[in-house]
């Protein structure tokens, strides 16, 4: 197969229907098969991207924190079990919580997502970006509740990576920017790659691709946006994100730990080992593609290409895949600046590459509009409309379901975006999707599903 044109053609399509907007590349062997760029680097749409465009990497940077510590590791400085309160006395709440448990996010350290307000309110009170090491504080202060006793489950934790940055850097005495720098983006020859805080910083890269959302019916950029501008508020943090690079250098990055020029195969080999819980299972972090989690890695096992290890980003205006193919050696690289207008063409574009990468075709690429019913039945619509219960401690809820000009829309609140309105597109009978997302909702008598809760109407 043409997986060149097959990737070109993919992400035209992507593109023109509102999906994708960014840079990608897909190697074999260190070989480069296909790559590209499309879109523009910001939200009035006058600076295209090019293939040398820096990206934000969002939670990849997960993969360089795990490597940082592994080398701290090999200096003496720290071991897999030494538990967190020995360098972190104060955290007695976490007490039994070991620098494996952060890594493979079987901690129940409470992410910091859980309660943004108090980043929140320190940059508006007191007109400033905390810093990593303020992790400790807000951990302190907000008496967060582990999820659970440590190695009794598995639950992602962007705090955990915070507390691995900040233990790198105490211990290596030098900030951890730098020591990423020197110890890993030198020896593996990422030019182009910095561990920065350009939203408390500024930029420091000319070919930067800026990350917009899409706003009342445009583009603007996250820090002028009036439902994610707080996004700044976290970013003096470390090790969960903050890393920037191009497509270049996450292949370089893939031929680096390939070659054992950062990290020795035995310490790769840790590394790609999912995490176990205290009753021996194993720790599942994707049940749906049955990934395991090991230090900074998705993990699964393939039947016909071995050992894959990948990880996702993502931020407002941010969306990023890195993945590696261990057995097979390729290796894919996503990057895209932009929330999509219709999430259907995004998921097109994101499934069909990674299909195309294990050898198979990709689904056409179709967008909401397209699969919706044509001419539907609306004689029920009226009693799908009105107020609806609230699932418990949910990111996501449903509020209110409303006729708009003939026309199903919907209320509702989430924790990144807030309130927000969207139009209901029919896909089935009873059955409902929306361009801002993959959510279905499938109503009933007095009731509607959505992701696997059921809520009555009030």
């Amino acid at each position: 197969m043409d997986k060149k044109a097959l990737m070109e053609k993919l992400a035209g399509e992507s593109y023109e229907k509102g999906g994708f907007n960014g840079a990608w590349l897909y190697a074999e062997k260190g070989e480069i098969v296909s790559k590209g760029c499309m879109g523009f680097r910001d939200s009035d749409n006058t600076l295209p991207i090019t293939e040398n465009t820096i990206f934000q990497l969002a939670s990849i940077s997960k993969t360089f924190t795990a490597a940082a510590v592994m080398l701290t590791i090999r200096k003496g400085l720290l071991c897999l079990d030494d538990e967190i309160t020995k360098f972190f006395p104060e955290l007695t709440a976490y007490k039994g919580v070991t620098v494996r448990h952060l890594l493979n996010h079987t901690s129940g350290v409470p992410d910091y997502f859980d309660d943004t307000n108090w980043f929140i309110k320190i940059r508006k009170e007191e007109k400033r970006i905390p810093g990593n090491d303020e992790i400790l504080r807000f951990l302190c202060e907000t008496k967060a509740k582990p999820y659970f006793a440590p190695g009794e489950g598995l639950e992602y934790s962007n705090t955990g990576y915070n507390l691995l940055a900040l233990l790198v850097e105490r211990l290596s005495g030098v900030p951890y920017e730098e020591f990423l720098q020197k110890n890993i983006f030198e020896p593996a020859r990422m030019s182009s790659t910095r561990c920065c805080h350009i939203r408390r910083d500024g930029v420091p890269f000319e070919n930067y691709a800026r990350a917009s959302v899409y706003e009342s019916g445009r583009y603007v950029a996250d820090m002028d946006s009036a439902k994610v501008s707080d996004v700044a508020a976290f970013d003096g943090l470390n090790g969960d994100d903050y890393v920037y690079t191009n497509i270049f250098d996450m292949l370089r990055w893939d031929r680096a730990l390939r070659e054992g020029s950062v990290l020795t195969s035995e310490e790769q080999r840790l590394m790609y080992t999912p995490g176990k819980l205290n009753n021996g299972e194993d720790a599942v972090y994707d049940e749906d593609d049955g990934l395991g989690y090991g230090f900074g890695w998705g993990v699964g096992r393939d039947e016909e290409f071995g050992l894959i290890v990948s990880h996702s980003g993502g931020m407002p205006g941010v969306i990023t895949w890195f993945e590696r193919f261990i057995d097979a050696d390729r290796v894919l690289v996503l990057l895209i600046n932009r929330d999509p207008e219709d999430y259907r063409a995004l998921a097109g574009f994101y499934n069909g590459m990674q299909k195309i990468a294990r050898d198979k075709q990709a689904e056409p690429v179709q967008t909401i509009e397209e699969i919706a019913v044509k001419d539907p039945d609306r004689s029920k619509w009226e009693s799908f409309c009105g107020k609806y219960e609230h699932p418990e401690d949910e990111d996501f809820i449903i509020n209110e379901v409303f006729m708009k000009d003939g026309e199903l829309y919907a209320d509702a609140v989430s924790e990144e975006y807030g309130e927000f309105t969207f139009r209901l597109y029919p896909i089935g009978e009873n059955e409902f999707g929306r361009k801002s997302g993959m959510l279905k909702l499938t109503f009933g008598d007095g009731f509607v599903m959505y992701d696997d809760y059921t809520c009555k109407k009030l």
